[in-house]
């Protein structure tokens, strides 16, 4: 894959991922039309997030802005700085993160709050939406293919 295609890879997947990411959050949230049945596993209810994971840094709105801010850019810096060594999987999961940030970036600007709705119910934990879980998701892959390809190449 050349420089250029890996590029537009990399930035059409953010693309999709944001487009996905933003487009499902409204439909679940638009007075929420789309009710579950009562089961085990989740429910959703909104919550208003101010914080970061787990409500850190709750309030702290311009903190969490600009933290936003300086990791997209540093993540796209060294996308694009070492893109020929970047593999289509790596670049899926990246953009995948870099979407997730994004999100949660343009939630915290546009509402001054996190939309979070889904909970789970068979164990306790705070209420995410799906921009955390693109971001869980993906550092979670990223730290498997970091290991994969430095630790466990022989």
């Amino acid at each position: 894959m050349s420089k250029l295609s890996k590029i537009i890879y990399f930035f059409v997947s953010i693309v999709f991922f944001t487009i996905f990411d933003l487009y499902i959050s409204e439909i679940v949230l638009s007075e929420f039309r789309f009710k579950l049945p009562e089961n085990n596993l989740f429910d959703l209810i909104f919550v208003q997030n101010t914080g970061a994971a787990f409500s850190i840094f709750e309030n702290s709105k311009i903190f969490l802005i600009a933290f936003s801010i300086i990791a997209i850019i540093l993540i796209l810096i060294y996308v694009i700085k070492n893109i020929t060594k970047y593999s289509a999987v790596a670049s899926f999961w990246t953009a995948m993160l870099v979407a997730g940030i994004s999100c949660n970036l343009y939630e915290r600007i546009a509402f001054g709050y996190v939309r979070d709705f889904i909970k789970i119910n068979f164990v306790e934990f705070p209420i995410f939406n799906i921009s955390d879980i693109f971001i869980n998701l993906s550092v979670f892959a990223l730290v498997v293919i970091i290991i994969k390809n430095n630790y466990l190449r022989k």
